[in-house]
């Protein structure tokens, strides 16, 4: 398995960002995929879930209403679009696979003025 996140970076208060995460090494389209983020000194949390066909998400409650999770199965890859971000947003994204399992390497979100 191996996930790899982007587009990451730093935002202003009430802008917005998209983050990619490209899958391979296993079926992509037979799975759930879910974002995970971390902010400094805290337990990564989760975010958002969108089952194999995309016809299922959840969210949150810190990021619902703001948060779309998304996904491409012809292109492996997952997403999560952000719209208002907040300045407690501010966190490293992680992109996981519950089964079979794994993680990516992250993405850092930065929300500041």
């Amino acid at each position: 398995v191996q996930l790899a996140e982007s587009g990451g970076g730093l935002v202003q208060p009430g802008g917005s960002l998209t983050l990619s995460c490209a899958a391979s090494g296993f079926t992509f389209s037979r799975y759930a995929m879910s974002w995970y983020r971390q902010a400094p000194g805290t337990e990564r949390e989760f975010v958002a879930v969108i089952l194999s066909t995309g016809g299922y998400t959840n969210y949150a409650d810190s990021v619902k209403g703001r948060f779309t999770i998304s996904r491409d199965n012809s292109k492996n890859t997952v997403f999560l679009q952000m719209l208002s971000l907040k300045p407690e947003d501010t966190a490293v994204y992680y992109c996981h696979v519950p089964a079979p399992g794994g993680w990516g390497q992250g993405t850092r979100v930065t929300v500041s003025s």
